[in-house]
């Protein structure tokens, strides 16, 4: 662990790799040369389950005791985390269930029963109460999202082989949610490329990790203000607790993106880089778009590609888009 009690270490991001050697896909970074600047995208979409929650997922579940493993697991997940935990558990032999609110993408859903998980749909408010209900009747172990220490070093592996394979990247561009992947990240690039710069990207209708930076403290969005985004992997509201102990050691800036901007990268990814991305996937390329020159060269982190398939036609068809 880091220096402080239960903060996350490279030594934990290293031992979260090797867990999953031959099981994550070591995704490559592909050269970007249509976006006006130095870019490069890693593409996390290419994982079994669509996107980089595949990472802190297994390794959450491959740290379980025989105890947990008996009883099974729980989370909440719009999507792409609930895909994840159920793929992890069904790799390892291990129940899962999985919270997930009444607005997520039917595609995610539909996804998630196929991995073999129990679905509980839910109103968006009621994710965390319906969890510690299950976890009081089942005595299911929960695997949060992105607060939890196994998730954000399964997460950090994403950096390792950013510092790794582009040691001299200026920026890392890095979407935020519940900030368990840019903590991880955070964790790995600072460690190894300590030169790079680590940089959150938000929708501007869901800014709270760039709010709480700014104040130095974690700020709560409402939940009804939050699900305004497109980006449905970001709506949370806060940042978790574990996770803003390393946003605010290891992350530079935080900054944000309209809708329009969303939907642009996501049809520039699709056709000119040939890259699926679902709109929180397309938050980096976003980003960059915006101001090429400031980021120098960069590596914009696509976390997903589990785009649902109604909504991807109407970008890739839209002139506007």
């Amino acid at each position: 662990m880091d220096d402080a009690p239960g903060l996350v270490g490279l030594d934990d991001v290293r031992a979260a790799a090797r867990r999953l050697d031959g099981v994550a896909v070591r995704t490559p970074l592909i050269p970007a040369a249509w976006s006006g600047g130095d870019l490069w995208l890693k593409p996390e979409g290419l994982q079994a389950t669509g996107a980089f929650k595949l990472r802190g997922a297994f390794n959450a579940v491959a740290l379980l005791d025989d105890d947990a493993r008996k009883r099974g697991v729980v989370t909440h997940s719009s999507g792409n985390h609930a895909q994840a935990l159920a793929w992890a558990a069904r790799e390892q032999g291990i129940a899962a269930t999985v919270v997930m609110p009444d607005a997520a993408a039917p595609v995610k859903v539909a996804a998630t029963r196929a991995l073999g998980a129990e679905v509980v749909m839910v109103p968006p408010p009621e994710r965390d109460s319906r969890v510690r209900e299950l976890v009081a009747e089942r005595g299911l172990t929960f695997v949060s999202p992105f607060d939890d220490a196994r998730v954000i070093a399964g997460g950090g592996t994403v950096g390792l082989e950013i510092a790794a394979d582009r040691p001299d990247a200026g920026t890392v561009l890095v979407p935020v949610g519940g900030g368990g992947l840019i903590s991880g990240i955070g964790v790995a690039v600072k460690a190894l490329a300590p030169g790079t710069r680590v940089v959150g990207v938000e929708p501007e209708l869901a800014a709270d990790a760039r709010d709480s930076l700014a104040r130095g403290e974690r700020v709560a969005w409402d939940p009804a203000d939050t699900y305004r985004t497109i980006a449905d992997g970001v709506r949370l509201p806060v940042v978790g607790e574990l996770t803003w102990e390393h946003i605010r050691r290891h992350v530079d800036e935080i900054v944000t993106v309209p809708e329009d901007a969303i939907l642009a990268a996501m049809r520039l990814l699709a056709l000119r880089g040939r890259v699926v991305a679902e709109p929180t996937g397309a938050l980096t390329t976003a980003a960059f778009l915006a101001e090429p020159a400031r980021f120098g060269r960069a590596v914009a982190v696509v976390s997903g590609g589990n785009a649902d398939p109604a909504q991807l036609a109407r970008v890739l068809t839209s002139p506007g888009a």
